[in-house]
């Protein structure tokens, strides 16, 4: 019997190189970049359907453009983000996420992305994805927690990985020491980075951002 070709109650399962569990695509290398190019996929639908929000038929306002990208673009890109947020290809739907920013803010293509967050108030992507696995690795600090044995168990025992797929727990364990040391709460980095800045945006005892203010169309207008 082949790899390939295992029978179950006399039938043959199909071989398949990208399983998909609970809605995430896993590869034979773990680099979720199949997962990340369908995701995009969708991202970019959604993004579609703002720019329709925006269009001369709907005239949407700047906050309900906001609200709508909030909802829709980065809860979709935060699904099971402390999966792949350390895989390398998450490069692959940030332009896209960025468009999204672009209409809220009415921003053009040379507008630095770095500067996109803070003009339309909502937090950088890689500070979500970031919060989400600080998140999850708060709760599998807790005993009788389903990761609570991956996490605590010692460095010698855990599996080792290549150093450029980022493994989850050497991730986490990092992301939690920086916070305690640092004394950012998970509130503070779930804070939106360009409303006031979360501490790992802004660094710790600088001044937080003013928030933008938003006219009555889709622009903004520099706080004061």
């Amino acid at each position: 019997m082949s790899w390939k070709s295992i029978n179950f109650n006399k039938e043959t399962l199909p071989f398949c190189s990208d399983a998909k569990y609970i809605g995430v695509t896993l590869d034979r290398s773990l680099t979720y970049r199949r997962h990340l190019e369908s995701l995009r996929k969708k991202l970019t639908s959604l993004v579609a359907l703002l720019r329709r929000l925006a269009g001369s038929g709907w005239d949407a306002r700047a906050t309900t453009l906001r609200a709508a990208t909030v909802a829709l673009v980065h809860s979709t890109a935060k699904y099971c983000a402390p999966v792949c947020c350390c895989s390398v290809h998450t490069r692959l739907i940030d332009p896209t996420i960025n468009d999204a920013l672009r209409i809220v803010t009415g921003c053009m293509r040379p507008t630095p992305a770095d500067n996109l967050p803070i003009l339309a108030g909502i937090q950088h992507a890689e500070l979500r994805r970031s919060g989400a696995t600080l998140s999850l690795g708060r709760c599998a600090v807790e005993p009788g927690y389903l990761l609570h044995s991956a996490l605590t168990r010692p460095s010698s025992a855990v599996a080792r990985r290549l150093k450029s797929r980022h493994p989850f727990v050497p991730t986490v364990q990092q992301l939690i020491s920086f916070s305690d040391n640092n004394n950012i709460t998970y509130m503070q980095q779930h804070t939106c980075g360009a409303v006031g800045g979360s501490s790992m945006e802004r660094g710790v005892g600088e001044q937080p951002h003013k928030t933008p203010n938003f006219n009555s169309r889709h622009r903004y207008t520099p706080p004061e």
